[in-house]
């Protein structure tokens, strides 16, 4: 899945991220959205940035994610008003200034924006292996929000080996299709 990813142009993978974004858009917890936590993309995951700048156009207050440097696997989130006021954090990804960030249970997202190494029909995901969405998709802030996987339709497998603490997303967009996980 990865060296796929790595091997996408700029254009395919730009092509399929507008694709994606305009999907996210149509979803109902999108459309009446107070707080939106997105995440900033790295190694040519589908670009979330689209989805964050209009959030910010239309006045939704945009969360992201940092990775917590005193606590491996756990996400703190800030809140940001403008893409510029990010800083390089951990693993190299873009994430909001420290003292911008609070814990995550500080916040109510109506819709949370998940990245994935791939997802499959039940909206299980497989990740990087440090935790870091498992957990806080875990957390009391993201039991009321509509949790969205973003991937490219070849990141989506029929079947993936899921564990009792995984939490699936809701629904898995792709530039082809929106798969709702939960009739």
């Amino acid at each position: 899945m990865l060296a796929r990813r790595a091997a996408l142009t700029p254009q395919d993978a730009a092509r399929a991220s507008a694709a994606v974004a305009a999907r996210v858009w149509e979803l109902p917890a999108a459309a009446g959205a107070r707080e939106i936590l997105a995440y900033l993309p790295v190694k040519n995951e589908i670009d979330a940035s689209l989805v964050a700048r209009e959030a910010l156009a239309r006045g939704i207050r945009l969360l992201l994610p940092r990775c917590r440097t005193d606590a491996q696997g756990i996400l703190d989130i800030g809140c940001v008003t403008c893409l510029s006021d990010v800083v390089a954090g951990r693993f190299g990804i873009l994430e909001p200034r420290e003292d911008a960030c609070r814990s995550a249970d500080a916040f109510a997202p109506d819709l949370i924006l998940v990245p994935a190494v791939a997802f499959d029909a039940a909206g299980n995901r497989l990740g990087f292996g440090g935790g870091y969405y498992d957990r806080l998709l875990a957390r009391p802030m993201a039991a009321g929000a509509f949790t969205a996987g973003l991937a490219y339709a070849f990141q989506v497998l029929p079947r993936l080996p899921a564990q009792a603490w995984d939490i699936p997303v809701d629904a898995v967009v792709t530039e082809h299709q929106t798969l709702f996980t939960h009739p």
